[in-house]
């Protein structure tokens, strides 16, 4: 299992690829080192209607597995694909409860400043 952060860049249409079998394709803008990447994932069945609650532009995290399969073409050359296969999709910040950090105050809290009955030394008893 893998997972990558980054925004949604495209969300293609759900493709009936046979009668059993169903496909749809999503780029995730992975911008996290110097080199900004669009990664291409697919979900598969019934994982394709995840998508139907995100847009483009949304920062997501992304949960997928690596496939890879080899395929001999009708000349004899053997050749190898990797997918990455999503198999479950987040809103980066989801499920953070509401009044985390970015709902917190930082104003400075008033602090009590003594009155002239707590400032006497009578009333003091530490020995120091």
């Amino acid at each position: 299992m893998f997972k990558l952060t980054g925004t949604v860049k495209v969300i293609k249409d759900t493709v009936q690829v046979t009668e059993k079998f169903a496909k749809r394709e999503f780029v995730i803008n992975d911008a996290s080192s110097m080199y900004p990447q669009d990664i291409m994932f697919q979900s598969v069945q019934d994982k394709c209607s995840m998508l139907d609650g995100y847009s483009e532009g949304e920062n997501v995290e992304v949960s997928f597995n690596l496939r890879g399969r080899e395929w001999t073409s009708p000349q004899g050359e053997v050749k190898y694909f990797n997918t990455l296969d999503a198999w479950r999709i987040e809103k980066v910040g989801q499920g953070m409860p509401q009044g985390g950090p970015s709902d917190m105050n930082l104003d400075p809290v008033p602090v009590a400043t003594p009155t002239a009955s707590t400032d006497s030394a009578e009333d003091d008893d530490l020995p120091f």
